[in-house]
């Protein structure tokens, strides 16, 4: 008699990608910091790469997501409490965070290196979790802003730079660290940030702001960057959770949002209701302001983005390493491995131009890394964020069934990739901002053909494709219209000098030939004959294989 099957026995399942070092295992994201200038940053980047990759923090993540925030609008006794409470899971993920500095680091302790540094960690962590990403790039977007303004800012400031979170809901004066938020999106005006009809009034030496805001990020922060119509014109104000006599501030949460993905993060609808505001710099300045909080949070989704993107590989190379159809591992399928090296060669580009601008945020005193990154952040954003999303969905085709069910990590990863790419302006929005960089200085365009020179000569298709880019950025005939067109061309340029100059020659070689002399990519796993898929898998793999 045949023995009984055991219709449970798992066979033929990958492990738990969990127990490993983030850090150690990506070897580009390694060779980009100490090239970019933050060698000194390696063992704590290795100390926080092997806090992330233990066990207990990866399941962090999963609690977060599964035990979303909770609004409470009012206490027992009816009195307005508007405020959010989150799962222990989220306030062990902000400690985290904190503790490494991705709220505030460069400017706590600026050296140099900082930003590169805190670039790594910002990818890394987005392996692991991207909803508490909000409310740490929003604080360190704000400090540059705040900081101009000392006399109005500076007990907020001097909380931000403290390495600690504290989750206790009380006046910024009682607490040991501090995050600040931001809210600018209106209902009728959307990234038209000069519909906004919320209203200031002088009020007291202060001011009074009455209105909604239909995208108010992480309302659990302790203060806020909003945009409101003062008397003067649009002006951008500090808005508290408390007033100055301790009470709370007139800020009515109305509902958090049910997005489709970033669940741990609570995004919120509000309104105020004659809330104490103070004003910073003057009256009709307040985009200028604001913009300077996004230049940097519009580099995290970039980095954010990309760090999705290793998990995504990451995840892929892991599992196709340990299942087997067709009496093959799948990771040894010629077709499968071509996806897979497709997929290294995109994140290893993202990482490679993320660290790269980066560096450019380092050198805050070099007029020629300021226009760079003037014009680079924008472009950075925009392809880095349109890429994410159609890379996902091919890894996730890489895990099967399995990458598709809520268990994993998965389909967190594919949810959050859009975010990305809407937060701080839409791909657009983005494309249209290269446009003005390069419009408005020829200085500008200098930068950015000093930077892609670095490249030429290394391979005459690079050479070629620099050249015909030369030629469509300077014709101004219908720009706009093609606006996505060239910004495409200008990051796939951009991304393959950096490769060719840094990158192994199976990396660089792979990405001209599939992204610059065959055009523009379209779907992964279309790699052209002779591409060494062999090394580039090898290198990107989280584990050895």
């Amino acid at each position: 008699m045949p023995a009984p099957f055991e219709t449970h026995e798992v066979v033929n399942q990958s492990p738990p990608l969990e127990a490993y070092n983030l850090y150690a295992g990506h070897i580009a994201l390694r060779e980009g910091v100490r090239r970019e200038g933050a060698k000194a940053a390696d063992r704590s980047l290795s100390a926080f790469g092997d806090l992330l990759g233990r066990p207990e923090t990866i399941e962090l993540g999963h609690l977060a997501n599964r035990h979303t925030p909770v609004l409470k609008s009012f206490d027992l006794k009816g009195r307005r409490r508007d405020e959010v409470e989150f799962h222990p899971a989220w306030h062990a993920l902000m400690e985290v965070g904190c503790a490494q500095g991705l709220h505030s680091g460069p400017w706590a302790e600026p050296k140099p290196g900082a930003h590169v540094a805190r670039a790594a960690a910002f990818m890394l962590y987005a392996e692991v979790e991207q909803g508490a990403l909000c409310p740490l790039t929003m604080t360190f977007g704000s400090v540059p802003a705040l900081k101009r303004f000392p006399a109005i800012a500076r007990p907020f400031v001097e909380k931000v730079l403290q390495p600690r979170y504290d989750r206790r809901f009380l006046p910024i004066g009682e607490k040991n660290g501090a995050l600040i938020g931001m809210g600018m999106t209106e209902k009728q005006g959307g990234s038209d940030v000069r519909a906004n009809a919320t209203l200031a009034e002088p009020a007291d030496g202060a001011w009074a702001l009455t209105g909604h805001k239909w995208f108010f990020s992480a309302p659990m922060c302790d203060a806020f960057l909003v945009l409101a119509q003062a008397p003067g014109g649009l002006s951008c104000f500090l808005l508290p959770r408390f007033r100055p006599d301790g009470s709370l501030n007139a800020i009515r949460i109305q509902r958090l949002k049910e997005k489709v993905g970033n669940k741990s993060n609570a995004s919120s609808e509000v309104e105020f209701h004659a809330a104490f505001a103070m004003l910073l710099g003057e009256e009709g300045r307040g985009i200028p302001t604001i913009l300077e909080m996004g230049t940097y949070t519009r580099l995290d989704c970039a980095l954010g983005t990309a760090g999705i993107m290793r998990g995504c590989l990451a995840q892929g190379l892991h599992h196709t390493a340990h299942r087997s159809a067709f009496q093959r591992r799948l990771i040894d399928q010629p077709l499968m491995r071509n996806v897979l090296a497709d997929i290294a060669l995109e994140v290893e580009a993202a990482v490679a131009c993320n660290l790269r601008l980066a560096r450019a945020f380092d050198a805050q005193n070099d007029d020629g890394e300021s226009l760079f990154r003037r014009l680079m952040t924008p472009a950075a954003k925009y392809w880095i964020c349109k890429r994410g999303p159609a890379l996902a969905a091919e890894a996730m085709e890489v895990m099967g069934g399995n990458g598709y069910v809520e268990e994993g990590i998965m389909g967190r990863y594919y949810r959050e990739m859009p975010v990305n790419s809407i937060w701080e302006g839409s791909g657009n929005i983005m494309c249209l901002d290269v446009l003005r960089a390069l419009s408005r200085s020829p200085e500008t365009a200098a930068a950015l053909r000093a930077e892609l020179d670095q490249a030429r000569g290394g391979d005459r298709r690079l050479d070629q494709a620099m050249t015909a880019l030369g030629e469509e950025l300077s014709d101004p005939l219908e720009a706009e219209h093609r606006a996505r067109h060239l910004v495409e061309r200008l990051m796939l340029v951009f991304q393959a000098g950096l490769l060719l100059r840094h990158a192994p020659a199976a990396v660089s070689d792979a990405f001209i030939a599939s992204r610059i002399e065959n055009g523009a990519p379209g779907h992964f796993g279309v790699l052209p004959k002779g591409v060494q898929v062999d090394e580039i898998i090898r290198r990107a793999a989280p584990l050895p294989l």
